[in-house]
């Protein structure tokens, strides 16, 4: 994908995964609370994993990888593909991947608040706040480790990527 192209496609994307989502985020209304609390879990899990993702291209260097694509190492190819391309793959896994997730995993929020405030008689205001608060505590604190982490295994990281993207044959 070309970079100049980045920006009108991003729009698009983002557009199509939000949709997908809070298509995929309202089938989950009226699923057991402990479903739609691991339902939560998961998506704050992708955001801080794509997150990583991002923040490890940034940080990695191509270089590092050459050695590894000389030898014909699985992976390695990929993982220069997606170092030479740090801007694009950090935005659509920080950016698009990353808020996406963040607006998912608050309207899950919505549903569980309201899901518990009925089921308990709780206070809305209350527990809308509360859950709030903990899918917001996760994700940042997440995130906040998650991008130490990227930084110091940055490499390791990126390779783990190319590996994947080589078995699933992704371009």
């Amino acid at each position: 994908m070309k970079k100049s192209n980045w920006t009108y496609k991003v729009f698009f994307i983002t557009f199509l995964l939000a949709a997908l989502f809070t298509i995929i985020t309202n089938l989950f209304t009226n699923v057991g609370i402990i479903i739609l609390t691991f339902v939560i879990t998961i998506v704050i899990l992708i955001g801080i994993l794509f997150d990583m993702i991002g923040v490890a291209t940034l940080t990695s260097k191509e270089e590092n990888f050459h050695a590894r694509a000389s030898k014909k190492q699985k992976g390695a190819k990929e993982s220069i593909s997606l170092l030479k391309n740090a801007s694009i793959v950090a935005s659509f896994c920080n950016d698009v991947v990353g808020d996406v997730c963040g607006i998912v995993s608050g309207g899950l929020g919505t549903t569980l608040a309201i899901t518990l405030a009925t089921k308990y008689n709780i206070n809305v205001i209350l527990i809308t706040t509360l859950v709030a608060a903990l899918i917001s505590a996760l994700t940042v604190g997440g995130k906040a480790i998650g991008k130490n982490i990227a930084i110091k295994k940055s490499d390791n990281l990126i390779f783990y990527v190319g590996k994947l993207k080589s078995l699933l044959k992704i371009q």
